[in-house]
């Protein structure tokens, strides 16, 4: 099972298909931020956003969307707020700020946002 850590340092990506995503680490997410919709609410299965957590994985549904490479593309990205499972999700020094970004052939870079690379909706 790799770490946020080792999925950044090794360019590691995640997939989607459709409205969903898959990402190689396990994560509670905290705020998803999409277009101009920011999603704090993960308990429904018919608007906004649902993420599930397996065993070497997370899976997130984004219901409101179709297919995200219609809505996600160029240098628009998908923003979110993360904990590492395992982690302290009340120690704020835990929370992790990544952007997903949508690619060709259903894969997702994963990228770490900082004060330089993104601004990011608070």
């Amino acid at each position: 099972m790799s770490t946020l850590n080792d999925i950044l340092k090794n360019n590691l990506h995640g997939m989607y298909y459709g409205n969903r995503v898959l990402l190689p680490v396990r994560i509670d997410i905290l705020k998803a931020v999409i277009e101009n919709d920011i999603i704090t609410d993960f308990s429904s299965t018919k608007s906004g956003a649902s993420y599930k957590i397996h065993d070497d994985f997370t899976e997130i549904y984004f219901y409101d969307y179709k297919v995200l490479s219609e809505v996600v593309k160029g240098f628009e990205k998908i923003k979110l707020v993360v904990v590492e499972k395992g982690k302290d999700i009340f120690d704020f020094t835990n929370h992790r700020k990544i952007a997903l970004q949508v690619k060709e052939k259903h894969k997702i870079t994963i990228s770490e946002i900082n004060e330089d690379t993104l601004l990011f909706i608070e």
